[in-house]
């Protein structure tokens, strides 16, 4: 692995220094393997360093010293994560290479197969090289799966119980399984042909206010872009150039019928509360696109109302932090009954919802009146996991790869389901009450046994013997443990402290309508 050139200037570059010492440290392992180092101390060192240098952020040379300090202590996997948290040279190929290398040689095919998919997806250069050599592994798979060859001369044993639901291939098959299913569904449009130039991706980014295009053979006026992600961008547009039927496009590639899917298994399992839950229209499936078309929902997230404190310097009032705790326990307690996991419960994908009318203390415990149509709306269900396409008992390995939303499970590579979910109401709830993301710690007792704990320490003034049982609970769920009981139980812990204290409800109230003037001003 070259590390180096030799027409540098350490003046202009002081990682050079750094360099020349790597490559003395690799000529001396070249002549001698047998040898004692000190590139790991060295490469850990220039990270350390040169970490938050701008300049060195997407330099193929530091690049390549994190390799090589992964190397070292055996662990890429760290490596790959600290990389994709903190977007170091996250546009290079060889990040991808490597790590799907590392893992392949240790028998996780599916796992460097979704690791190749998100460095193509991101375009990473040189991406010929990229795909090649993805290609290549999916031959050797073929050839694994065949019977016809081993990995490191030991036979590869693909796991059945533990597996990716986020990897392409699950989703893959998953998808061929289902389709039968799927060109049944209302609103599902199958075109098979490339989307026209008219309407290509690139179009409607630039200029696109008020431009009418034709999707499938229906009339769409694009207001403007309202957000955009890596594997997607979100329009606002009017159905027929009318103002009363206001709809959000999203627009992916390559097409991804997985999420439309998840929103026709929410409409035949959950009926009451359904507006919690965001609603597909219709999908427009190309060779090369999908278009998703979704309810538009304009009063702001939960991330917004948390950024409209904190650019004050204030954390939510104790009483919209319940309120909210409620709505997302309860949340999680209808999907998670009828077998449906969110895989990505972050507050960007909570949408807030207004009551028409005026709220009343009365309605609010048992969620009716006008507190029916107050709450939010969970949206963005392209990590969604219907439980009921895998055999009982399945359980997961895969990482979602949000930074400050990785599960313990995650974090501490064991296996998980609901945990996924339930972890990220913690960083929501956290997120409320702190204005910051959760940082956790792990206890360890005598017998082994373990307890984790958020690291900020709770107001005296506020309810902490509900914060904390909240947190107890849900970062410590044991396997086998009935997680839908505990969901019940806490949600109606709070229902019960504010119903007993109705002066909560009232200043509740207030609250709900200042956050509403001011997101939607």
């Amino acid at each position: 692995m070259a590390v180096i050139s030799n027409n540098s200037n350490s003046q202009e570059d002081p990682l050079l220094p750094w360099l020349w010492s790597v490559r003395k440290e690799l000529d001396i392992l070249k002549l001698n393997p047998d040898s004692e180092t000190n590139l790991k101390t060295i490469t850990e060192e220039c990270i350390v360093k040169f970490k938050d240098d701008l300049r060195y952020r997407n330099d193929i040379r530091f690049l390549k010293i994190w390799l090589l300090y992964g190397d070292a202590v055996q662990d890429l996997e760290s490596v790959f994560i600290v990389l994709e948290e903190d977007k170091i040279c996250l546009s290079k190929s060889l990040l991808y290479i490597a790590y799907a290398n590392y893992l392949e040689v240790k028998g996780k095919l599916v796992e460097a197969d979704s690791i190749y998919r998100l460095g193509i997806s991101r375009n990473a250069e040189p991406l010929q090289e990229l795909k090649q050599v993805h290609l290549d592994l999916i031959q050797r798979w073929s050839d694994v799966v065949n019977g016809s060859k081993t990995v490191n001369d030991e036979p590869v044993k693909l796991p059945m119980k533990f597996m990716n639901p986020w990897a392409s291939s699950t989703i893959n098959n998953l998808l061929k399984e289902i389709n039968p299913r799927m060109l049944k569904y209302k609103g599902y449009r199958m075109l098979k042909k490339n989307i026209s130039t008219k309407q290509k991706l690139s179009s409607l980014l630039k200029n696109s206010r008020n431009k009418s295009v034709d999707i499938g053979g229906d009339k769409y006026l694009i207001k403007g872009c309202s957000g955009q992600g890596g594997f997607a961008e979100v329009f606002k547009a009017c159905v027929n150039s009318d103002p009363n039927e206001t709809v959000a496009l999203k627009i992916q590639t390559p097409a991804f019928p997985w999420e439309f899917y998840m929103y026709r298994v929410l409409d035949m399992r959950i009926s009451e509360e359904r507006s919690s839950f965001a609603f597909a229209h219709k999908v427009y499936i190309y060779s090369d696109y999908s278009i998703l078309v979704c309810d538009y929902l304009d009063h702001g997230t939960l991330q917004d109302a948390i950024n409209s404190y904190v650019v004050l310097n204030k954390t939510l009032e104790e009483e919209l932090c319940m309120y909210y705790c409620i709505e997302m326990l309860h949340m999680l307690e209808m999907l998670h009954k009828v077998g449906i996991i969110h895989g990505d419960f972050k507050p960007d994908n909570l949408l807030i919802r207004y009551a028409q009318n005026d709220l009343t203390e009365e309605g609010f415990c048992g969620r009716t009146g006008s507190w029916r149509d107050q709450g939010l709306c969970l949206i963005d269900w392209g990590r969604g996991i219907d439980l009921r396409l895998f055999p009982d008992g399945t359980e997961f390995k895969g990482d979602c790869r949000t930074s400050g939303f990785r599960c313990v499970e995650m974090q501490e590579n064991r296996p998980w389901t609901f945990q996924v979910d339930l972890y990220g109401l913690c960083i929501n709830v956290h997120l409320m009450l702190f204005g910051k993301y959760m940082a956790i710690d792990k206890k360890v007792f005598k017998d082994g046994s373990y307890l984790y704990q958020p690291k900020s320490a709770f107001k005296r003034y506020w309810n902490v013997e509900l914060w904390k049982n909240l947190f107890t609970k849900l970062l410590n769920i044991h396997p086998g443990e009935d997680h839908l009981k505990l969901l019940r139980n806490l949600r109606e812990s709070f229902e019960d402290h504010m119903t007993a204290n109705p002066s909560l409800i009232k200043r509740l109230k207030p609250l709900l309508q200042k956050q509403r003037n001011s997101l939607c001003a």
